[in-house]
């Protein structure tokens, strides 16, 4: 093929069949996967070329049925109908261990005509659970050739990419639905009315009801008594019904399973993992395994750049020409960006064993877990995904749930999510902690550990009761229902998340860091010079901390802060951490820098020993709790304010919860410093 030409196709699919891996094998994308439902809430693209062909691969939200039940799978449909002139075709995944259930969505697209490629992924699977897949005869009883995946492993992507180059998208002209007989004249005067090219476009474009607008149109313009009687969901219940009894036709002729003498590993498994009261403690366990690793394991690497940054810091004082160059080099922007480097290590060793849980299958477990804790707080099980999703990030935890369904269910997890600790927190809570709390342990877990623990759960538990709380004012039309399938469990791909973590500690370090360097830029100007600096002094010399710009606004502002505790560089740190969380600890990295005594000594050093006029010490115990309460529950991030109001459409929600968040986090701290105190 000469020259280079771009074809676009849509990855297609239900929830949880390796879609998300599919896209990142033709694509050599990073996107994020896991094993349960909800993870690609958003179309997602990117391209490959094969053999001087650029192929753009659109991958859409998991689907069950072209009928959208959540605002993800609306976006699937809109889609997949509307744009059918602007790709070439479609590649379906179907999971070999749920081959009945991803049928109904293929089978629906095939009957639009719809020119497809069907891929059964993760063939390996079905075989250990002795099934046996008659790939000839699946293919016959479809019309479609078949392509065998195992995408984690990289088996049958070269096959993809080869079909997609030679066209190989067959679209059928025998639809496998057939319709009520008693709905097939009107059906017909449908179809002929409005041009559709085949009977299940009239079909459609009447049991989608109102979800895509179509039904008022076409109703409306053929004026007969048959028409006022159609009820939308009926005629969806008779399709879905009708289908499913062709789809066993074909799976009993092609499917053969073994006798299974023993048990399989996932279901001794899921005796523990699920259960009523064991499944939780395991759940306990896991998460304190987690936070002691986050502070055992990364304790080294720390250390090793904390020294680097200390050095470097040194390095640039001593070897750059005196002035202001050199103060704003070595006392403001190394140190700004060495305060946030250094917390690297913690947060990908968080977010690797996130990965893990979701690459094995278990985060589907605590998805059913959590359900029965939620319900009487107004959420459901499926909540729970952007609950945990905003342990790394609210920003994409906000936009996981387009997967609720029930609108008021979904606006309550979007006003809660983001009093979940998120990697941003993080290095806040570990500086602080490791000044307040000691270096002991508890049956042979530290201390740090277990504070650590206690403010993720703390979050989690502010979470819930929030939206008991908000569940009382907010009007709810239906009620929901978990219906979700636990997948088997399945070995992670360890060298593969690992890949992944490095990628977002990257991303967070290239993120956070772009703000510090600002933020350091405009600390140090504001440090270095004062009101009562002469003119010739301003390149000169620099004035003390205590007289400058910097100390100036932060005296200002102290009448407002002194009832939490904190003194006026703290005040500083909190007002530039609104921008973003981490940068209260680059905030504070700097302008501890900015001292001129022994510059050889750690910042955190220097906090641990800073005092107060009246001689108490600036980070005590009680003002400790404080900041730690504070940053647990304040919305300190204009980036989540964004996608908040990008996903309520409303002004009024994402100025509520500014408001609730942030006094709550001001009076909660303020009371634990003065009982603390």
């Amino acid at each position: 093929m000469q020259g280079n030409h771009k074809k676009q196709v849509l990855l297609v699919g239900n929830p949880n069949v390796g879609k998300s891996t599919v896209f990142n094998a033709l694509c050599n994308k990073k996107q994020k996967t896991g094993n349960y439902a909800g993870v690609t809430v958003a179309s997602h693209s990117g391209y490959y070329t094969y053999q001087n062909e650029e192929v753009e691969v659109v991958d859409l939200p998991g689907s069950y049925s072209i009928y959208p039940s959540s605002e993800d799978e609306a976006i699937f449909s809109k889609f997949v109908i509307d744009h059918q002139k602007d790709y070439a075709g479609v590649i379906y995944i179907l999971e070999s261990l749920s081959l009945k259930r991803g049928l109904l969505l293929f089978q629906q697209i095939q009957d639009l005509g719809i020119p497809m490629i069907l891929v059964v992924n993760q063939i390996d699977q079905a075989e250990r659970r002795g099934i046996s897949i008659d790939i000839q005869k699946f293919s016959e009883a479809l019309g479609i050739k078949i392509i065998q995946t195992n995408a984690k492993e990289q088996i049958g992507i070269e096959e993809i990419k080869k079909a997609v180059l030679q066209n190989d998208f067959v679209k059928t002209s025998v639809q496998s639905f057939e319709m009520p007989a008693e709905h097939a004249g009107f059906i017909q005067k449908v179809a002929e009315h409005n041009g559709f090219d085949n009977s299940y476009d009239a079909w459609l474009s009447l049991s989608l009801g109102t979800d895509l607008g179509k039904i008022s149109s076409v109703v409306e313009q053929i004026n007969e008594p048959e028409s006022k009687s159609l009820v939308p969901k009926r005629l969806q219940v008779q399709e879905t019904v009708r289908r499913y009894q062709h789809i066993d036709k074909i799976l009993s002729d092609v499917i053969s399973k073994k006798p299974q003498f023993k048990e399989l590993l996932t279901e001794k498994l899921d005796k523990i993992l699920v259960h009523k009261f064991w499944g939780y403690v395991v759940f306990m366990m896991i998460l304190l395994i987690i936070f002691q690793s986050v502070f055992f394991l990364a304790e080294y690497p720390m250390n090793w750049i904390d020294d680097f940054f200390a050095w470097l810091s040194a390095f640039t004082g001593e070897h750059l020409p005196q002035g202001p160059l050199n103060s704003l080099i070595s006392n403001g922007i190394v140190p700004g960006i060495g305060g946030i480097v250094i917390f690297a290590p913690q947060i990908g060793i968080l977010l690797y064993f996130l990965y893990l849980l979701e690459d094995s299958g278990y985060m589907a477990r605590v998805v059913f877990l959590m359900d029965r804790i939620l319900r009487p707080f107004g959420l459901n099980g499926k909540s729970i995904v952007p609950l945990v999703s905003g342990t790394a990030c609210a920003i994409p935890a906000v936009i996981s749930t387009r997967n609720i369904e029930n609108v008021k269910e979904r606006l309550l997890t979007i006003l809660v999510t983001p009093f979940m600790t998120c990697s941003a927190r993080l290095p806040v809570y570990s500086i602080i902690i490791g000044l307040i709390i000691s270096d002991g342990t508890f049956l042979g877990i530290k201390y740090k550990a277990l504070v650590l623990m206690g403010m993720y759960l703390l979050g989690f538990v502010v979470a819930l009761f929030s939206a008991a709380i908000l569940n009382k004012f907010i009007k709810n039309k239906g009620k929901t229902y978990l219906v979700m399938d636990l997948p088997t469990y399945k070995k992670p791909l360890f060298g593969y998340d690992f890949k992944m973590v490095l990628g977002k500690v990257w991303d967070f370090i290239t993120g956070a860091g772009k703000i510090i360097f600002i933020v350091s830029i405009i600390i140090w100007f504001l440090s270095y010079f004062g009101p009562k600096q002469k003119p010739d002094q301003f390149v000169a010399t620099n004035v003390e901390l205590d007289h400058s710009y910097l100390a100036k606004m932060g005296k200002g502002i102290e009448p407002v802060i002194a009832p939490l505790g904190y003194d006026w560089k703290m005040g500083v740190g909190i007002l530039t951490s609104f921008v973003a969380r981490e940068v209260f600890v680059g905030t504070m990295s700097t302008l501890y820098s900015l001292e001129d005594d022994a510059p050889e000594v750690k910042v955190i050093d220097k906090m641990r020993r800073d005092v107060k006029p009246d001689g108490e010490k600036v980070f005590s115990f009680a003002t400790g709790i404080s900041v730690l309460l504070f940053y647990a529950f304040a919305m300190q991030c204009v980036s989540t304010l964004a996608v908040v109001y990008r996903e309520t459409k409303s002004w009024k929600w994402t100025a509520f919860q500014v408001v609730m968040m942030t006094g709550l986090a001001y009076f909660v701290s303020m009371f634990a410093y003065q009982i603390l105190k």
